[in-house]
C-alpha cells in the first residue's frame, strides 16, 4: 500500500527570470474528490520549462514549480475518480492540469478538452478558487483526475513521461491529418521531432526528416533532407510532402521554403512555440497551392490514451537520458546548451 502524500509538498521552483531553481516547500491545491495525489518518480524537462523560467512567453507567476511531463504512483485517489486509477497505480500528467468536462463546454463535450476555455495548466496557472497549480519538479503533485492517465504495462516510465507532452504534441496533428500512407515531413529532430518520426512511422506514414543525419536514419526516416547543408534543398524537394509537423520556431526559420515542400492541399502544423513572431508569408502562393496552415496544443485525453497504448503495443521508446532530480539546475543548463539527445528526464 502506497503511503499518503504529506500536507506540504517540496519542489524546485523558478523565482525570477535569471535565478537558478530553488528547492522550496509549497502547498498543493485544496483536495477535491476528483483529485489524485501522485508520488513523482519521473519528470521530463521540456522547452516549456526553459521559456517559463525566463518569462519568455509572458510574465511567469513566481514562485513557480516547473515540470509537466510527470509519471509516478497514485498515493491518494478521490472517491469520484474513474476506476482505472487506484492507489498504487502508475499514472502520469501532461501539460493540462484541469479541464471543466462540462456538457455545455463545446471543446470538452466534443472530445477536445485540450482547448477547454476553463483549462488550467499543470503549472504556472491558477484554479477558479485562486489556488496555484504546481508541476512535477517535486516530490508529490496533486491534479484533477481528468488530466491523470494510467500508464500501460510495457512502457517505461521515462518514455511515458516524455510522451505526455512532447509525444502528445506531435501525435495529435498526425492523427488529425490521417497520415497512414501519406508522406510526412518532420522539421526539427529534437525532443518533439524524434517522437514525431517514431509516431508517424507507427501510424503508417512515409517519413522525411532533417536535422542530425545519423540520428534521423537511426529513427528510421525513409528520406533524409539536409536543410542546413544541401544547396537547393527546397527546389529539389518541392511538392514532395502531404503533411509537415514543424517543431522548430524562430524569426530566421525558412518558413517559406518549408511550405514549398507541400504538395497541393498539403497541411502544415506548427507545434514549436516561438517567443517572437514567425516570418512573414506570401499568402498568394499558399492560396494557389491550397495549403492549410494550422497549430496544435498538446492532445486530447482520448488521443493521449491512444498514443500511450500504441507506444506500448509497438515498443516505441523515447530517446531519453535520466538525471537526478536534485541536479535539475545543471540539467536545465545542459538543455539550454542543446546537449539533450533528445530529452532529459529527472528521477526521484
Amino acid at each position: 500500500m502506497a503511503s499518503p502524500a504529506p500536507e506540504t509538498f517540496h519542489g524546485w521552483q523558478a523565482t525570477s527570470p535569471t535565478s537558478p531553481l530553488t528547492h522550496r516547500a509549497f502547498t498543493p491545491k485544496p483536495w477535491a474528490e476528483t483529485d489524485v495525489d501522485i508520488k513523482i518518480t519521473h519528470c521530463g524537462v521540456c522547452a516549456s520549462d526553459l521559456h517559463s523560467m525566463r518569462s519568455g512567453w509572458g510574465p511567469t507567476p513566481y514562485p513557480c514549480t516547473l515540470g509537466h511531463e510527470i509519471v509516478g504512483t497514485a498515493v491518494r485517489v478521490g472517491a469520484q475518480v474513474r476506476p482505472d486509477i487506484k492507489v498504487g497505480s502508475r499514472v502520469g500528467v501532461g501539460p493540462q492540469g484541469y479541464t471543466c468536462r462540462q456538457p455545455t463546454c463545446p471543446p470538452c463535450s466534443s472530445g477536445h478538452e485540450n482547448y477547454c476555455p476553463h483549462r488550467v495548466a499543470t503549472y504556472g496557472d491558477n484554479y477558479a478558487d485562486g489556488a496555484a497549480s504546481h508541476g512535477g519538479f517535486a516530490d508529490f503533485c496533486r491534479h484533477d483526475s481528468g488530466s491523470v492517465f494510467a500508464i500501460p504495462e510495457g512502457l517505461g516510465s521515462a518514455s511515458a513521461a516524455v510522451m505526455l507532452c512532447a509525444g502528445a504534441t506531435v501525435f495529435e496533428p498526425l492523427v488529425e491529418a490521417g497520415v497512414e500512407g501519406k508522406r510526412v515531413g518532420v522539421v526539427g529532430l529534437g525532443g518533439l521531432g524524434h517522437l514525431g518520426v517514431l509516431f508517424a512511422r507507427a501510424l503508417g506514414a512515409r517519413t522525411v526528416g532533417e536535422g542530425k543525419r545519423k540520428d534521423a536514419l537511426r529513427l528510421g526516416v525513409d528520406t533524409y533532407v539536409a536543410t542546413d547543408k544541401e544547396e537547393g534543398w527546397a527546389e529539389k524537394n518541392a511538392a514532395s510532402l502531404d503533411v509537415i509537423v514543424c517543431t522548430v520556431s524562430g524569426e530566421g526559420m525558412p518558413l517559406k521554403e518549408y511550405l514549398g515542400l507541400l504538395a497541393p492541399r498539403g497541411r502544415f502544423c506548427q507545434v514549436g512555440i516561438p517567443e517572437k513572431p514567425l516570418p512573414q508569408l506570401d499568402v498568394m502562393e499558399l492560396v494557389l497551392n491550397g495549403t492549410s496552415i494550422g497549430f496544435s496544443d498538446s492532445a486530447s485525453p482520448g488521443n493521449i490514451r491512444r498514443m500511450l497504448s500504441l507506444a506500448a503495443e509497438k515498443g516505441i521508446e523515447a530517446w531519453t537520458e535520466t538525471r537526478r532530480m536534485e541536479d535539475v539546475n545543471q540539467v536545465v543548463k545542459d538543455m539550454a546548451e542543446g546537449k539533450a539527445r533528445y530529452r532529459y528526464v529527472l528521477e526521484n
